[in-house]
């Protein structure tokens, strides 16, 4: 496959990072296994979560890179699609902080193996919302048309988002794991964070559809 740098490379690594930051699914399952069983199973959640993610990665982009290259307004459409998610997405954050929150520290199962911490962390990986929205409607945004090859600059873009997001993501899981006893002392620390996992999600889709709109 060739390798084709996009022009706004650099653009996109600073939104690939705010919205790894953002506490989104991923994010909080990590957390939650680090407060409950430390941070060796937190760290095999974020293998299997990066897995699962490249996964969705490759897979949007050999089915979407082909028909965003031939069909501009379907392109446009994804765009303000995933923007107006991940809108959706920050405001549900916000409102059911507390309830995501409680389930965080109201974990019940025994510690799971190494092997099963990182499928069930592949399995949060595919299925999280957030990550879909972001390779199928967000990536687009920073891909460079004029280039041409759009299949394989979605590939490199989805693999720079997996690569920041395994060591963001396994820095919440060893912090997490280092202060779990702290974390979980106090509920309104957990909502604080979901929140502001909300209004970053929040800012990143208005910036989104604004670009989408004025480009």
């Amino acid at each position: 496959m060739v390798i084709v740098i996009p022009g706004r490379i650099w653009e996109y690594i600073v939104a690939g990072l705010a919205i790894i930051l953002a506490p989104g699914p991923s994010v909080l399952f990590t957390i939650a296994r680090a407060i409950a069983f430390g941070r060796a199973t937190a760290l095999a959640t974020v293998l299997g979560n990066s897995l699962g993610m490249f996964t969705v990665s490759v897979l949007v982009a050999l089915g979407l890179g082909p028909i965003f290259q031939h069909h501009q307004l379907i392109y446009v459409f994804m765009q303000w699609l995933g923007a107006l998610y991940l809108i959706y997405l920050g405001i549900d954050a916000i409102r059911h902080s507390h309830e995501h929150a409680q389930a965080m520290t109201d974990i019940k199962e025994s510690k799971p193996s190494f092997g099963k911490a990182v499928r069930q962390g592949y399995t949060v990986g595919v299925l999280n919302p957030k990550g879909i929205i972001f390779f199928a409607a967000i990536l687009p945004e920073f891909a460079d048309s004029s280039k041409g090859h759009l299949t394989a600059q979605l590939v490199l873009m989805g693999f720079i988002f997996v690569f920041l997001g395994f060591f963001c993501d396994g820095t919440w899981g060893l912090l997490a794991g280092t202060l779990r006893t702290w974390l979980a002392a106090e509920a309104n620390r957990l909502v604080l964070l979901r929140k502001a996992g909300g209004f970053v999600m929040i800012a990143l889709g208005v910036i989104t559809f604004t670009n989408s709109v004025l480009h």
